[in-house]
């Protein structure tokens, strides 16, 4: 058995603690992250929410502890620092078969614009799996870095954690539900980046 597998397969007893539980099941998600993320908040979203009631406090843990598992990666970037972290993640990108350009990429994208970077990260497959501990190496501040990820997490969160209730209520079909959930992530996604082209000062502006 793989270890995604095996892990995938303990997540029933994880989420079983209540919401700790369910912290714990998305925290893993950052910290090991060789889990599908949809298949994981989907499962979630079908073993963690009994009732619409509950949809608020599971989205803000799973949040929490998406952030958390981030947080923990940082502190390995900050710790290891630029010359050892370039090396390690640098590493990590050929053994996961990630093109270095990604890496580069980030780095020039966070040296502009950290908390936009990281924020976006959280949107994007991959890049939000593996984002935390080049931020940590580049020494983005630190809480800049959490509330990014927190807000980012919500939102790549909640679709997914919406469709598992929905599986569980047998409102939505199976094979819909991951589809639904990226199509909801797109549209945010597309939402926020309309706003902040509105919301951006005018380069004419006096």
């Amino acid at each position: 058995m793989s270890g995604s597998s095996y892990l995938l397969d303990a997540l029933p007893d994880l989420a079983a603690w209540g919401l700790f539980g369910l912290a714990l099941c998305s925290a893993i998600e950052k910290l090991v992250p060789i889990l599908p993320s949809i298949g994981l908040f989907l499962m979630l979203g079908i073993l963690g929410i009994a009732h619409p009631v509950d949809l608020p406090a599971v989205i803000a843990v799973t949040a929490a502890g998406s952030m958390a598992g981030s947080l923990f990666w940082y502190g390995i970037g900050r710790w290891l620092g630029p010359k050892r972290g370039d090396l390690f993640v640098l590493k990590m990108t050929r053994r996961l078969e990630i093109k270095e350009e990604w890496y580069l990429r980030l780095k020039r994208n966070y040296h502009g614009h950290p908390v936009r970077a990281t924020f976006f990260g959280q949107l994007v497959p991959v890049v939000r799996a593996y984002m935390a501990l080049p931020a940590g190496v580049l020494a983005i501040p630190a809480p800049g870095f959490a509330i990014a990820t927190f807000c980012g997490a919500l939102i790549w969160n909640t679709p997914f954690l919406v469709s598992g209730y929905l599986l569980r209520q047998q409102i939505l079909a199976p094979d819909t539900a991951a589809p639904t959930a990226i199509a909801a992530i797109i549209l945010v996604n597309l939402l926020v980046l309309a706003l902040l082209r509105l919301c951006r000062p005018s380069h004419s502006a006096a």
